[in-house]
């Protein structure tokens, strides 16, 4: 590419950016190129400075294309068809955009990407971009961290891509419907009251900015083809990039004393603490708890990404990208064109998948079935694995154990064991029983911890009427414990 001052009608494809709007931003090359032609394609035709243009200048928009087309990168796609067409033809094209045609421009990217490749010459005539005049409608310095955004990429996502934590620029916001479909993206960080600024026409007589809530936003009545959305940011601390700073500043050489002497060893057992404290305020159903905990375990694993970053093993965004590599290829079925009827089917295409992975890896002889088992997982939970992993194959011996005739056998056995034979058959019992939850849809290690938890409240309720009383529980009767208990017993049911 070139920039040159000098119309030049030898070139195939001339780029032209027409400023945002008004007559008097437009740049005196352009204005000049302008008057050499008689045609002049347009990407809109609703541009405020078309009506200031030459009169006898044939004008061509593809409005219709871009507005009206399903897909957004088939309509890109199809603009740029017709603009390379006509570049190759004698005298070239000129293709005019608003602001600047390499910002914020998809439709200039494609033409320039695919001239490139096939030898089409283009060039560039500048404009004056929507930023400028957006940045002075909102009275705002862009550095050093305001992230720039297409509303309609942006609308094709779950989530926002960027960080919460600074201000983001959100362009293309044309209609309620484009509005409306941002919003719901940006609902899932931020929350319907998050206040934001609507700047409609910047840098034209028509210039408007609306201060409202994010919620409203799709209700303005001045959205048009100039429009753009700004989100000013969270709170500071509010993304993962600013957590793993203040990780990266604990462990710094003038950081926490505590935090430096940590090892990936040191900390194995603050891994497993806290996702039981997660998992026991998941069971007591309070949510606030829940991501306070979560937020303790996504401590630690900030602090082994860190310790991995500082001993050259891994970084933080590798582990990201491994694990959002890793689940996209294990579900074709989302990602691609796969289909699958039914859970079961994701199931066996899961372990369809891990199986290549592994023979890629080289780790066919090496791994089986249960080798992703964990040992260091608590017995309940490893043989609600295996039970799970055994029937993807459908290996039933499993299955049989948890019959409720088998059960009863065990039971009976049990009760008629030897010392020595005691602890083998609680062990088939206690397997027998995890394999019987899991066919009737109930997780043994989660039942477990229900019945404990009633236990532990209704003990603690006993406990506590009996001091209320100027008594210990180790000098009451049975019969007296027997009437507490009954007591809590019934406050419990009550309660619930």
């Amino acid at each position: 590419m070139t920039e040159n001052n000098t119309p030049q009608p030898e070139f195939g494809i001339t780029l032209l950016g027409l400023g945002p709007g008004n007559i008097g931003a437009l740049t005196r090359e352009a204005w000049d190129w302008i008057l050499t032609l008689d045609t002049l394609y347009l990407r809109t035709l609703a541009h405020p400075i078309v009506n200031a243009l030459p009169n006898g200048l044939t004008l061509i928009g593809f409005d219709n294309l871009l507005l009206q087309a399903r897909e957004r990168e088939a309509a890109v796609g199809a603009v740029a068809d017709e603009i390379l067409a006509l570049g190759r033809q004698p005298g070239g094209v000129t293709y005019a955009v608003p602001g600047h045609p390499l910002v914020a421009e998809a439709t200039s990217a494609a033409i320039i990407a695919r001239a490139k490749r096939e030898g089409i010459p283009y060039r560039v005539i500048g404009g004056l971009s929507f930023l400028e005049p957006t940045f002075k409608a909102l009275g705002i310095d862009p550095f050093p961290s305001l992230s720039l955004e297409d509303g309609l990429a942006l609308s094709g996502l779950h989530t926002p891509d960027f960080s919460p934590s600074s201000p983001a620029l959100i362009t293309q916001i044309t209609t309620a419907e484009s509005a409306a479909q941002v919003r719901a993206v940006l609902l899932g960080t931020y929350p319907e009251t998050h206040p934001v600024r609507l700047v409609h026409a910047a840098g034209t007589d028509q210039e408007i900015v609306e201060d409202l809530p994010l919620g409203e936003i799709a209700q303005s009545p001045a959205l048009g083809s100039l429009s753009s959305l700004y989100v000013p940011p969270l709170a500071a601390n509010a993304s993962f990039e600013s957590f793993m700073e203040v990780i990266a500043r604990l462990r710094a050489p003038d950081g926490c004393p505590w935090d430096k002497a940590q090892t990936h060893l040191s900390l194995r057992p603050f891994l497993i603490e806290e996702a039981y404290e997660a998992l026991d305020a998941l069971d007591r159903g309070n949510m606030h708890d829940l991501a306070e905990e979560l937020g303790d375990l996504l401590l630690q694993i900030g602090l082994h990404a860190q310790i991995g970053l500082e001993q050259g093993e891994f970084t933080v965004n590798e582990v990201i990208e491994g694990i959002s590599t890793k689940l996209i290829r294990r579900h074709p079925h989302v990602f691609s064109s796969v289909e699958v009827a039914d859970v079961s089917g994701v199931i066996q295409n899961w372990e369809a998948i891990k199986e290549n992975e592994r023979r890629e890896n080289g780790e066919s002889s090496k791994k089986g079935l249960l080798d992703g088992v964990p040992r260091a997982l608590p017995a309940l939970l490893q043989a609600e694995e295996i039970v799970e992993r055994v029937r993807r194959v459908k290996f039933d011996r499993l299955v049989e154990l948890g019959e409720e005739a088998s059960i009863r056998a065990m039971l009976t056995e049990l009760l008629q064991s030897s010392e020595t034979d005691f602890s083998q058959t609680l062990g088939a019992l206690l397997f027998g029983l995890t394999s019987l939850a899991h066919q009737r849809g109930v997780e043994a290690e989660a039942a477990l911890r229900e019945a404990i938890n009633r236990f532990r409240l209704q003990f603690d309720k006993m406990e506590a009427d009996s001091l209320a009383a100027g008594q210990s529980l180790v000098d009451l009767s049975a019969e007296e414990k027997d009437q507490l208990w009954i007591r809590a017993e019934t406050q419990d049911q009550e309660d619930q």
